[in-house]
């Protein structure tokens, strides 16, 4: 039976060839146990309650796939499945009853469940859909051998999360590797910095979002992670030169933008360089007193030619 990981560790590394990570949200114990054995292909992320099973998803992850039980302790599965969708609109959901009537698999579908499963588990009929969503998604496993590979694994943790915070140290625990060292990997391996790289696909999916939707630049920023609109505006001008209105009125629906700029930090002045500006300062006001008494002197020799005439 392949080891879970809880739902407060970050999915730890594992083999080369990783697999697909579903989350199982059960507040039955055996039933988890036992699912995981049918299913030893795939990698668990295990909640007991619909609270927990929101934490996850809401925080940066790893998941392909989300099995929900109707029932739980603390709240009905379809609010939990709702919740879910807000936060992770493309994350497939398969929910989980142990009733015979449909009535409960409509509900389900109709707050946008991928599909539901029905307990006892046909083991035969529960894989084919597992399968099915998996591909249906667009998820891949990664090799993650190497350094290669690692990087490989932390630009697809960047992707899939690009709606949320995603820290330097976040990325570097899930590679298992330190911060510090991660962050000059990156930079060898992709020519950016890691920030860099996160901010860059962050602002590719807003142009997306503005060439492919209707949806305002409130909304946009919503659901790209930002607070407020203004923190976003102010991004996507620094980056492509333009407003997120702007783009879409002028450039939205015509040719690609031009490569996305990079943010420049502010130079700070060194000593000398402060020094520079000074002595700079000091001979333009010198030379502006040479002009005056320049000036002052054509005057003087103008006014002795009119005594002589």
């Amino acid at each position: 039976m392949r080891d879970s990981a809880t739902s407060s560790e970050a999915l730890p590394g594992r083999e080369s060839n990783m697999p697909y990570n579903i989350l199982l949200v059960d507040d039955d114990n055996e039933f988890r146990e036992e699912f995981r054995e049918l299913f030893d292909d795939y990698h668990f992320v295990e909640a007991q309650n619909g609270r927990e099973a929101l934490d996850i998803v809401a925080k940066p992850n790893e998941i392909d796939l989300v099995i929900l039980d109707v029932k739980l302790p603390d709240m009905r599965g379809t609010r939990v499945l709702q919740e879910m969708k807000r936060i992770a609109p493309s994350l497939p959901v398969i929910i989980l009853t142990g009733y015979s009537s449909k009535d409960v698999a409509i509900e389900a579908l109709k707050g946008n469940a991928d599909d539901y499963i029905e307990k006892p588990i046909d083991d035969k009929k529960a894989g084919e859909i597992i399968r099915l969503l998996l591909e249906r998604s667009g998820a891949r496993p990664l090799d993650t051998e190497g350094a290669a590979g690692k990087i490989a694994r932390v630009k697809s943790f960047v992707e899939r999360n690009y709606h949320k915070k995603v820290s330097l140290e976040e990325a570097a625990a899930l590679v298992c590797l330190s911060p510090k060292y991660l962050s000059r990997l990156f930079q060898e391996r992709t020519g950016q910095g890691f920030n860099e790289y996160r901010l860059k696909r962050k602002i590719e999916h807003a142009i997306e979002l503005l060439r492919g939707t209707e949806a305002t630049v409130n909304h946009i920023a919503w659901q790209l992670g930002y607070r407020n609109a203004e923190s976003f505006i102010r991004i996507f001008k620094k980056m492509t030169g333009h407003t997120p209105s702007d783009f879409r009125g002028k450039q939205g629906k015509e040719a690609p933008p031009k490569a996305l700029k990079t943010p420049k930090s502010p130079k700070r002045k060194t000593p000398a360089s402060r020094g520079r500006v000074r002595r700079k300062g000091n001979a333009g006001t010198a030379n502006t007193h040479d002009r005056r008494r320049s000036g002052a002197l054509r005057g003087a020799r103008g006014d002795a030619r009119r005594g002589r005439l």
